[in-house]
């Protein structure tokens, strides 16, 4: 069994984070293992508190899973702080990490900054280099860059800028595009358009947590980045497709809709 591990915060509300990449990790049958960088009092409304997990006690979970259970590929999603980002940074050096998936979290879907700025830094200097792929949407695009970025010239123009922060590829996702929500993956001076329908479901808390998580899977499969990011990009429409409700607000995904119904209630009695 192929075994991905997720360095990020935890949801308490199951939609985003630690949460929903171990849902995405499950469905693709492999094994989750997860790092806690910090506590979250969240729901489907907003963010409304955040306890950061000490900077040792990471350092901590992450040598516990490395010489024990070691991964066959890493998402790293919300980093609270600068101290935490480079002890993340010199455990992946230490074990010679391959296949890392860096989410750039920073900012909430409802708006909320989850990084502070000097933490922002740390992360273009420090985790930039150690990813395979950096998977940033228009809103985090824009603090990494500087300028505007809301139409296909300029994601264009910022990928390419972020791409100089590190060695490894750049996913722009497109989906704040006013029309579309197409995606961008710049890799090696190369474009790759994927090219998506936006899809009419006002509940997207996670998207990026669980596409960034079904990269990981299929890296640790074995397929090129390319594809990778085909098939993550199709497990994520079928999520938002299913058309999950639950909330007051922007609602989470059904991660489980590829599971087949069950013929007889529930199987385990």
């Amino acid at each position: 069994m192929k075994k991905v591990l997720t360095i990020a915060g935890s949801d308490c509300s199951g939609g985003a984070g630690i949460q929903a990449d171990i849902k995405t990790i499950t469905v693709h049958k492999m094994y989750a293992m997860s790092v806690i960088t910090a506590l979250t009092a969240q729901n489907t409304t907003g963010v409304y508190g955040i306890r950061e997990t000490d900077a040792e006690f990471v350092a901590k979970q992450m040598d516990c899973v490395f010489t024990d259970i070691r991964p066959d590929a890493v998402k790293i999603g919300m980093i609270p702080n600068e101290k935490i980002i480079r002890v993340i940074a010199e455990k992946l050096k230490t074990y010679q990490v391959q296949d890392v998936v860096l989410d750039p979290v920073m900012i909430s879907t409802s708006g909320s900054r989850l990084m502070s700025k000097d933490a922002q830094e740390a992360l273009k200097e420090e985790l930039f280099p150690l990813a395979a792929v950096v998977t940033p949407n228009l809103m985090e695009a824009e603090a990494l860059c500087g300028f505007s970025v809301s139409t296909p010239c300029e994601m264009e123009r910022a990928a390419e800028k972020i791409a100089c922060y590190g060695s490894g590829a750049v996913l722009l996702k497109g989906g704040h595009l006013a029309d579309g929500a197409d995606d961008l993956l710049y890799e090696k001076g190369k474009y790759i358009w994927f090219s998506s329908k936006r899809i009419e479901n006002p509940n997207t808390h996670g998207t990026g947590c669980t596409l960034s998580s079904a990269i990981a899977c299929n890296l640790a499969a074995g397929y090129a980045l390319e594809r990778a990011i085909k098939n993550a990009k199709n497990y994520l429409t079928g999520a938002l497709q299913d058309g999950l409700d639950l909330g007051a607000g922007s609602g989470p995904l059904n991660h489980m809709y590829r599971l087949p119904p069950f013929a007889n209630g529930y199987p385990f009695r």
